[in-house]
Order: C-alpha cells, then structure tokens, then sequence
C-alpha cells in the first residue's frame, strides 16, 4: 500500500475556506462528473445536508459535492454557495429546465470559539469550491477543522485544539481516503501506541485525564452539560459502487471513530461520515470498508497531531512533545 494524498484521489477536488475573526471553516469535496454517495449517521446530535437521498431506495444516484463545515446549524449556508458554483458550470441532476446540483454536508459547532456572529455561509462555501484549483494544505486548523476543539465534557477551559485531517492511500489502482473534523466531547488516542494524543486537561492544563473515568463518576447526572461536540468526516474512493454499498463502507468507517476516540457517537455527539465513490475501479467492499476504516483512524491522528494551538487551547505538540 502506498501513501497519497487524499485530494490525489481520482474525480475528486477539494477547498477549504475560513474565517480568522469567526474561528471557523468549511471544507468540500467536489465531485464534477457525479459520483455515487452514502453516509452513516451514528451521534446522537447531528447537522446535516439532504441525506435522505442518499437512501438506497431514493431516486438520486449521484451527488456533486460533499461538504464539511463549522458554524453549528448555521453553517449548513455553505450548501447554497457550492451549488451557485456548480450550477455556474452546469454541474447537477438534469430536471430539463436547469440542472440542480446534488450537494450533502455536516456541521459541528464551533460558535464558542470566535466571534460567534461570523460563521460560514453561502459566499464562504463558494470560495471554497474556487480555492480547490489550488493546491492546499490538508491538515491542521484549516477548513472545517479551524475551530475544531476535544475533550470538552469539563467546559471548553479544559478543552484542546482539535482541527481537520486527511489520509489516503493506493493498492493497485484501487485509492481509498478519509477527509475528518474532529470536534469529539471524548478523549483521542493513537491505536497504534495506546497514547492518549489529545482530551480532557488536568486544573493546570499540562495533563490529560480520562473522559470515560470522569462519565462513569457522573453515571447519575442526566443533565445536558455537554456542549459543542460532532466529528464530521468524508470517505472518498475511486472504486465503483451503488448506494447501499456506499452507506455500507461509510458504516465500517466508523470503526475508525471507535478506535480512535473514547467514548464516540454520544448523544452530545453529531458523529457523521459520508462516502463518495466515483467509479474508477472494481473493488471488493470488504476490501474498501476496511481500508475505510483504517484511513478515518489515520485521518483523526493527523488532525489532531497537525492542530496548532489557539488562545487559550492547548494543542498536541503543547502536552505531548
């Protein structure tokens, strides 16, 4: 196997755009000749973008673009500026009259962080979809990620710097990658080492503690305390599938959340994952949702290992190195 980066993946681009008062971003995946979508829903408090078409049993076989944005609900705007920039080029579903892009996204919040009245909106999502023709950097506190935080269920003062990441690679012909916005109430950690890389800090912020032990102590608190959570992330694969078999591999990507970040898919957690596929190749299913899973594992580790601190968030090479 070989390593590649993900916005190498065949038929796809990707943008990211941010704003440096808001704290906050958007990053999108487009897909200008169409390709076969699926997504798997597993938080409990989610945000997203017309992912009821993407049932199997749903006429739409094709989306245009996938997005990842901040902004909590208010972020779901980019949607409309990555379809004025697809229509623009008569990109979408042909209804005879016009072509309506096919556009689905996820939101995590991130209001807490900047000015909470700057969030990404129609014109942020356009620029993004401009900025795919550059070359762009993948991981860290650019696109989604720019505001993202983790290990927040002691309030935000206790929290670090979460931010995006990609990871890709290639077997053959076959490429298979992950595009992540960890923004997780819970704790991260590396499966490869066992080393908890990011979470909840001590009172002197230079110690990471346990988000599970500190759940189980408070197992008889059922107040709403938590604030600000969702991972939101994008596989993307050059093989050919339909809309069951790509829900199916967005569901075998979440493995990758369960390895990594302890506890995933609270129900203080938007916890989201879509699958484009743009029919290159032949593959196994197995093959790919497994592969699936181990790119979403590597992705969240590069997000939180590209992070820069902000403010007053601690980030990984704060604690860690």
């Amino acid at each position: 196997m070989d390593k590649i980066l993900f916005n190498n993946i065949e038929g796809i681009a990707v943008g990211h755009a941010e704003s440096e008062e808001g704290i906050t971003g958007c990053s999108v995946v487009l897909c200008h000749d169409g390709a076969t979508g699926g997504v798997d829903v597993r938080g409990g408090a989610p945000g997203t973008r017309e992912i009821a078409l993407l049932d199997s049993t749903n006429l739409v076989d094709k989306v245009h673009a996938i997005f990842l944005s901040g902004g909590s609900a208010f972020g779901l705007d980019v949607g409309t500026g990555i379809m004025k920039y697809l229509e623009e080029r008569n990109i979408g579903f042909d209804v005879k009259v016009t072509r309506v892009p096919i556009v689905c996204g996820a939101v995590l919040f991130d209001l807490n962080i900047g000015n909470p009245k700057v969030r990404p909106n129609a014109e942020m999502g356009y620029n993004a979809c401009l900025n795919s023709n550059n070359v762009m950097k993948l991981s860290g506190n650019v696109g989604a990620g720019k505001g993202a935080t983790v290990g927040k269920i002691l309030g935000t003062e206790r929290s670090m710097k979460g931010g995006l990441g990609t990871y890709a690679l290639q077997i053959g012909d076959l490429q298979v990658g992950a595009m992540v916005a960890v923004n997780c109430l819970g704790d991260v950690i590396d499966p490869n080492t066992g080393e908890v890389i990011a979470g909840v800090l001590n009172k002197e912020k230079n110690c990471i503690l346990s988000t599970e032990e500190i759940l189980v102590k408070n197992y008889d608190n059922n107040k709403n305390v938590f604030n600000g959570n969702t991972t939101i992330g994008i596989i993307a694969t050059n093989g050919i599938f339909d809309k069951a078999q790509a829900n199916k591999i967005a569901s075998m990507a979440h493995n990758g959340y369960g390895r990594t970040m302890r506890p995933a898919h609270t129900m203080f957690d938007g916890d989201t994952i879509f699958t484009v596929a743009t029919g290159k190749v032949k593959a196994d299913i197995n093959v790919v949702g497994m592969l699936s899973a181990h790119v979403m594992e590597r992705a969240i580790i590069e997000a939180i290992k590209g992070a820069e601190a902000i403010s007053n968030y601690k980030c990984y090479r704060d604690i860690i190195e």
